[in-house]
C-alpha cells in the first residue's frame, strides 16, 4: 500500500509552501509574539483567499471540497512557519464537529463563514489542568442555557462561535455529556486571555453566564462526539509537529554546515552529527506514523483512533526533540531572544498539551491495541 500523496497534493504542498515563506516569515511570528496583536490577520485573510480554510469543507457549504489528505498538507506546511494564526481550533476542532454532528441548518450558517476567514471558532473542552475525560466536565447545560467556567480555550478570546462540551446528566457515565453551539458575540460570555508559553497561538478562560446554547449533535452522545473529533485533530497537529521538527531539523543542519569552529564547520564534528542524525530518525519516524494516520482519516478507517494516537505520540516526541536540539546545534547563540530556535521550541511545547498529554494519548494507544486484540 502506498501512503505517499499523489503528484496534485504535492503541487498543492509547494504551493502552500511559496504562499507562506512569503506571507509569515519569523518576522511575522514575532510581531504576533512580542506585539498587541491577537493574531495574524493578514495571513488569515490570505488563508481564506487561497482557498485553504475550506480545503476540507464540502463546496456545498463553501469550501473546496478537497479532503483530509490536502487537509494535511496545508497543516504540514503551517508548522513549518509556525503561523501565528487560529488555523487549528477554527478548522481542525470547531469545523470537523459540525463536519460530523452539525445540523444542516448550523453547517450552513457557520461552514462558509469559516471557509472565507469571517468566522473564527474554537472547542470548549477543558475546565484547568488535566486530561480530556467526561468526568472533569462540570460545566452545566440547563434549558436551553449554559453555565461554568472553561480553560484553557485555544484562541477563545477571539473567537465567534465555541462548540462546547456540557454535563446534561448525573449518572458519571459517558452519556451525561452533550456538544453545544454556542455565539460568543450574543452575550452571556465572558473571555479572559490567558499568558501561555507561546503567545502566537493564543488561550482564553471562558466563563459561560447562563449563555443561549443550541443541541450540537444527538444528546448524550456528546463524548462519542468529542472521541471522533479528537481523533481528527491528533492527526492533522501531528502533520504540523511533522512540519515544524522538519523545519528545525534544517535550522540546525544550515547553522551546522555555515558555523566556523577550529578552521572547519561544525558540522564535521562527530557529536554534531549525532545529534543531527538523532533528529533525523525522530522526525522520519512520526512522518511516517502521520502518513498512516493521514490514509486513516481520508478513508474513515476502522483503525483512525489507533493511528491518531499514534501519529499523535510520535509527532509529539519529535517535535520536542527536535526544537530542542536545534537550540543545542545553535550552541550559545541559541539560547538567545535574536535566534528563532526559541520559537520553535515555544510551539513545540505548546502542541504537546494543545489535545492533553502525550501520556493521555499514550494510554489511549494501548486502550486501543488492546480492544482490537481482544475483537
Amino acid at each position: 500500500m502506498n501512503f505517499d500523496f499523489s503528484d496534485d497534493q504535492k503541487q498543492l504542498r509547494d504551493q502552500a509552501r511559496r504562499f507562506l515563506a512569503e506571507k509569515c516569515s519569523p518576522k511575522a511570528v514575532r510581531a504576533v509574539l512580542e506585539g498587541k496583536a491577537d493574531y495574524d490577520r493578514e495571513l488569515w485573510k490570505g488563508l481564506a483567499e487561497m482557498g485553504f480554510l475550506g480545503v476540507a469543507i464540502p463546496e456545498e457549504f463553501g469550501g473546496a471540497g478537497a479532503g483530509h489528505l490536502e487537509l494535511c498538507v496545508i497543516a504540514e506546511e503551517l508548522g513549518r512557519v509556525l503561523a501565528p494564526v487560529p488555523f487549528a481550533s477554527t478548522v481542525y476542532l470547531a469545523a470537523e464537529a459540525l463536519l460530523i454532528a452539525g445540523s444542516d441548518e448550523q453547517k450552513q450558517t457557520w461552514l462558509p463563514k469559516i471557509s472565507s476567514g469571517e468566522a473564527i471558532g474554537t472547542l470548549a473542552l477543558f475546565e484547568g489542568a488535566g486530561n480530556p475525560s467526561p468526568q472533569a466536565i462540570k460545566v452545566a447545560a440547563n434549558g436551553g442555557t449554559i453555565s461554568g467556567v472553561k480553560k484553557p480555550v485555544a484562541d477563545g478570546a477571539i473567537a465567534d462561535f465555541a462548540i462546547v462540551a456540557a454535563r446534561t446528566g448525573t449518572s458519571g457515565r459517558e452519556t451525561d455529556i452533550s456538544l453545544f453551539l454556542v455565539d460568543l458575540k450574543a452575550g452571556g460570555v465572558d473571555a479572559k486571555a490567558l499568558s501561555s508559553v507561546d503567545p502566537s497561538r493564543q488561550q482564553a478562560e471562558l466563563t459561560f453566564n447562563g449563555a443561549k446554547a443550541e443541541p450540537l449533535g444527538a444528546a448524550n452522545e456528546g463524548w462519542s462526539i468529542l472521541s471522533r473529533v479528537l481523533d481528527r485533530a491528533a492527526v492533522l497537529i501531528a502533520f504540523e509537529q511533522v512540519g515544524g521538527s522538519d523545519r528545525a531539523l534544517e535550522m540546525g543542519r544550515d547553522y551546522a554546515l555555515d558555523r566556523i569552529a577550529f578552521g572547519r564547520p561544525i558540522g564535521s564534528f562527530q557529536a554534531v552529527k549525532h545529534i543531527l542524525a538523532d533528529m533525523y530518525v525522530s522526525a522520519t519516524l512520526a512522518r511516517s506514523n502521520c502518513y498512516y494516520g493521514a490514509w486513516a482519516l481520508s478513508t474513515d478507517a476502522a483503525e483512525l483512533s489507533e493511528a491518531a494516537a499514534a501519529a499523535r505520540i510520535s509527532a509529539t516526541q519529535a517535535f520536542q526533540h527536535c526544537s530542542k536540539q536545534n537550540i543545542q546545534v545553535h550552541g550559545g547563540m541559541g539560547f538567545t531572544w535574536e535566534f528563532d530556535c526559541h520559537l520553535y521550541y515555544r510551539r513545540s511545547n505548546a502542541l504537546a498539551l494543545a489535545l492533553g498529554s502525550q501520556s493521555y494519548w499514550e494510554d489511549q494507544l494501548i486502550d486501543r491495541m488492546r480492544q482490537k486484540n481482544a475483537a
